[in-house]
C-alpha cells in the first residue's frame, strides 16, 4: 500500500548484471534473490515507497543451454505472479575465439544480452514523462545507463518537479571497488541486507 507521505519509487532491476555483481561480492554461483524483497528493502531503508518492480533479463534457447532455460522458465512465472513485471528476451548467438591457458585457441558459440539496457532506459523514461514516481532505482551497474540519469533530469526541469535516480549494487571486502551507474547516486548493497532477501525457492532443475 502506498504511503503519501513517502516518495513513490520504482525499481528497475537488470537481472543478469545484479547475478555477477553478487556473484562477485557474495559468491552466490547462481541467480538466488528474490528481487520484490530486495527492492523493498533498499526501498524502506531509503524512507522511499516501492510503487512497482521490474526485472529484465536475457534467457538461453532450450537447445543451447536447458539447465539455464529451465531454470528461467520457472522462476519467471513465478516472480510474475509476485507482482513483479518481468520482462525476458531471447539470447543472440555469435561465434568467439578465445585463447586457452595452454595458448591454443577454441571458438565457442557464445550467447549475449541484446536490447535489455535499451529497454530499461525506455521505460523509465516512459515512467518519468507519465510521473509515476520520483525516484527511479536501477539495480545494476551498466555504464550504458549513465545517459538515462542525463534524461531524468531534463524531465525534472520540464516538470518542474524533484526527481532522482540511484544505482543500487552490492558490494564487499573483495568488491569494495565497484563503481554504479555514473550521474546517479550509488546505494550499496551489503551481505546482510541482500542474504535476508534470498529467495528460499530454488528453481534449479536437477542435473541428468
Amino acid at each position: 500500500m502506498t504511503d503519501s507521505n513517502k516518495l513513490r519509487a520504482i525499481v528497475f532491476v537488470d537481472g543478469q548484471n545484479l547475478f555477477h555483481a553478487v556473484k562477485k561480492a557474495f559468491g552466490y554461483n547462481y541467480p538466488n534473490y528474490d528481487v520484490l524483497s530486495l527492492a523493498q528493502a533498499i526501498c524502506k531503508r531509503q524512507g522511499w515507497s516501492c510503487e512497482r518492480v521490474q526485472f529484465y533479463t536475457g534467457v538461453p534457447d532450450l537447445t543451447d543451454n536447458p539447465f539455464w532455460h529451465q531454470f528461467w522458465a520457472a522462476k519467471l512465472p513465478a516472480m510474475n505472479h509476485q507482482g513483479v513485471k518481468v520482462f525476458s528476451r531471447s539470447l543472440r548467438y555469435q561465434m568467439k575465439t578465445i585463447t586457452l591457458p595452454d595458448g591454443s585457441q577454441q571458438t565457442l558459440r557464445v550467447g549475449q544480452e541484446k536490447g535489455i539496457d535499451v529497454r530499461i532506459a525506455l521505460d523509465v523514461v516512459r515512467a518519468m514523462r507519465l510521473r509515476e514516481c520520483e525516484v527511479v532505482v536501477v539495480f545494476s551497474q551498466d555504464q550504458d545507463l549513465s545517459e538515462v540519469a542525463d534524461e531524468v533530469r531534463l524531465f525534472a526541469r520540464e516538470q518542474k518537479r524533484w526527481v532522482k535516480i540511484a544505482s543500487a549494487f552490492p558490494v564487499s571486502p573483495v568488491a569494495k571497488k565497484s563503481r554504479g551507474i555514473n550521474k546517479a547516486d550509488w546505494i550499496h548493497i551489503d551481505k546482510a541486507t541482500y542474504d535476508a532477501c534470498i529467495d528460499t525457492r530454488d528453481f534449479r532443475p536437477e542435473r541428468s
